[in-house]
């Protein structure tokens, strides 16, 4: 509707002025939908837009006036998406009844009928096609009883699921909210692999990189800042953190619209249905074609006696009599031929099955499933938050040189007083301004962690030492962020001091943040090179933290003497190392005997991991996953396999990384009791 209107053109509609807004929501959705610089740069740029609003890019919205935030919701709507109406049971009934094997059954049972009736007679002749019908009834309305109770127990489910929290600044608080609670105006703090919940525009922020591919099918990620500050709904952060501000939600923005066109899909048949219609069709054809050999054996025999008495041109009531019995004889054959009670044991064995899989909080979605489950052979899982809790803390350091057990606050604290006072206060400015995560202080009053699990663990070990998250932020000022992703297994920033100079911190996998230092921090507070003995050193340290099922984080820094441009890559070597750090992830209990019981069943538990090899060992062994003739294995050992190789070799692999899926799902397909191995493109 704006279309070849300059925005000075634009007057706020009544409603929205005596709302106490000064812009409305078909606006805001035109400079998102339309990355209108121009009419961004007519109210006012985010900060003029955030004014128009009534919010603020700081503080956020302000619920403490519940009229205001009435009319908020009345004039831009709430984010939910129109859903398509639930399918009534009579659906699900006449869904049912369109198996090939329900449908020949019905023929014959009305075949039956008209038979049995003209031959028997009512009470009689009905029985056969009044049992066929019988058994007909009792197998559609299982089969709709079920998955009609499944789509309401998913429908549920995929409304919990759609409650996705995430964190908002309201009120001046970081808070936790769900993505349907958002208005527009609300401050949203996004980080790698969340999802965009709403159009919005960017704030703040450092290396955002959002994938878009799922609105416009594009696979190059779109840099995001200050100059393209466009957010659309149902993209994904794929680099970088930032804030942005909500413009419009529900059905106005772009993931609601596309929504909007799309229509639910059909089922596909499973495949124990496709095998049991090919079956029945086959035996419906041979009964079929027996059938009508009989009738017309039975038939000829007639002819032919009457042939021989003379009486061919005579025939009488009793005659035709013969001829409808010989037809129910051959209908009979049919109606035995296919087998009814299979349909039936099919459909209450799966109906059982779902049943049984909800007693252990499994639910099914299709009946495919439950086909399929029986014939498993290897189960593969992650192990972060899958085998483990996810909620980790720093149990062991190696701060200049030296090991130390930090598993309780008391142990922490005493490390300070033995590590130098310039080693300390690095450690902190690393922890606190090298991260992901935050800490803030909720409407309680209290002190909250946010973030990942690791950085949390890594900043409650921060605190532990005594640390001040916000004076620590406040005492330099961020120049260059470089987020963690799996690619480069490290983050980093480049910050300016405020006694001057620059200074670049960096944390990641031990094994690669190792490599680029040239330096360390001895126990003396000394910088000294970075020597054969201290590298074999530190490495042992890894592989005994590693052992000990403990993730390890190497943390280093460096001056950066000639200076640092923002549009530069951070560097790549020279560091010097502060520490590394032994992160523990407990495993989740019952996971051990979860695994036993799989490998009773003859099912094969394998874990797929990024973690390092030592690491992912104590874990799996930990969870019985690795066994004596078991293989852990990397992508880059694994590559260079030849395909005779991979054949004795991917059956013994219980440890594998997530880099190597892309070349176990693409080459290994086995034929038979995994007699070949051939590569699929």
């Amino acid at each position: 509707m704006f279309a070849g209107v300059s925005p000075s053109d634009y007057n706020v509609p009544a409603e929205v002025k005596a709302a106490g807004f000064d812009i409305c929501a078909d606006e805001l959705g035109s400079i998102v939908e339309g990355h209108d610089v121009k009419k961004l740069k007519f109210h006012g740029g985010v900060t003029g837009v955030s004014e128009k609003l009534c919010t603020s890019i700081v503080d956020g919205l302000t619920t403490t006036d519940s009229d205001l935030l009435n009319r908020r919701q009345e004039i831009y709507g709430i984010n939910k998406f129109a859903e398509s109406q639930p399918r009534s049971f009579w659906i699900f009934v006449w869904e049912a009844l369109q198996d090939m094997t329900l449908m020949i059954l019905g023929v014959c049972a009305f075949v039956s009928l008209i038979v049995g009736i003209a031959t028997e007679g009512w009470l009689e002749g009905a029985h056969d096609g009044l049992g066929i019908v019988a058994s007909i009834l009792l197998v559609v309305f299982v089969t709709a009883i079920s998955d009609y109770r499944q789509s309401l127990q998913f429908r549920d489910l995929d409304t919990e699921k759609k409650k996705i929290i995430i964190q908002v600044t309201r009120n001046g608080f970081r808070q936790k909210l769900s993505i349907y609670d958002l208005l527009p105006g609300d401050i949203v703090h996004l980080a790698i692999g969340d999802q965009v919940p709403a159009d919005g525009l960017f704030v703040s922020g450092f290396s955002v990189l959002i994938d878009e591919s799922s609105l416009t099918g594009e696979s190059e990620p779109v840099m995001v800042n200050s100059e393209n500050p466009f957010m659309l709904s149902g993209t994904k952060v794929q680099d970088g953190s930032c804030k942005m501000m909500i413009a419009t939600v529900g059905m106005r923005t772009q993931w609601g619209k596309l929504m909007a066109t799309l229509s639910e899909g059909g089922d596909d048949e499973t495949p124990l249905q496709v095998k049991l219609n090919g079956v029945a069709t086959i035996i419906g054809k041979i009964g079929l074609f027996f059938a009508v050999v009989t009738f017309a054996v039975l038939v000829q025999g007639l002819f032919s006696h009457k042939w021989q008495a003379g009486t061919y041109f005579r025939w009488s009531g009793d005659d035709a009599l013969d001829i409808l019995e010989y037809f129910a004889i051959a209908v009979t054959i049919v109606v035995v031929a296919v087998p009814e009670g299979l349909p039936l044991a099919v459909t209450l064995s799966l109906a059982f099955a779902m049943k049984k899989m909800m007693n252990d909080k499994a639910l099914v979605r299709h009946l495919a499933a439950c086909e399929t489950m029986g014939s498993a052979t290897t189960i593969c899982s992650d192990k972060t938050g899958t085998l483990t809790t996810n909620h980790m803390t720093v149990v062991k350091s190696c701060i200049c040189m030296e090991v130390k057990v930090v598993d309780q606050p008391t142990k922490a604290a005493s490390l300070v007083s033995e590590m130098p006072v310039s080693a300390v206060k690095l450690l902190l400015q690393s922890i606190f301004n090298n991260t992901g995560g935050e800490v803030v202080v909720n409407e309680d009053g209290k002190r909250e962690i946010l973030g990942t699990p690791t950085e949390t663990a890594l900043l409650e070990f921060g605190l532990s030492l005594g640390g001040d998250f916000q004076a620590e932020r406040q005492a330099v000022k961020l120049v260059k962020v470089e987020p963690f992703n799996s690619t480069k297994k490290r983050m980093g920033v480049v910050m300016e001091l405020h006694e001057g100079g620059l200074r670049a911190h960096t944390k990641g996998a031990s094994e690669i943040v190792l490599a680029a230092c040239d330096k360390v921090i001895n126990s003396n507070g000394d910088i000294v090179p970075l020597d054969e003995e201290s590298i074999n050193l530190l490495k042992d340290t890894i592989d005994q933290f590693a052992n000990e099922a403990l993730r390890t984080l190497c943390i280093a820094y460096m001056e950066l003497e000639g200076g640092f441009s923002p549009e530069n890559p951070m560097p790549v070597s020279g560091y010097t190392c502060i520490g590394i750090v032994g992160i523990k992830d407990p495993v989740r209990p019952g996971v051990k005997e979860s695994v036993a019981v799989c490998r009773s069943a003859g099912i094969t538990v394998r874990m797929v991991t990024g973690d390092n090899i030592n690491t992912a060992k104590a874990i799996a062994r930990e969870c019985g996953i690795l066994t004596d003739d078991g293989i852990a294995i990397e992508g880059p050992d694994f590559r260079e396999k030849s395909l005779e190789e991979l054949l004795q070799l991917v059956p013994k692999i219980q440890v594998s990384f997530h880099f190597l899926v892309y070349r176990i799902s693409n080459c290994k397909k086995f034929i038979g009791n995994e007699k070949s191995l051939s590569r699929q493109d």
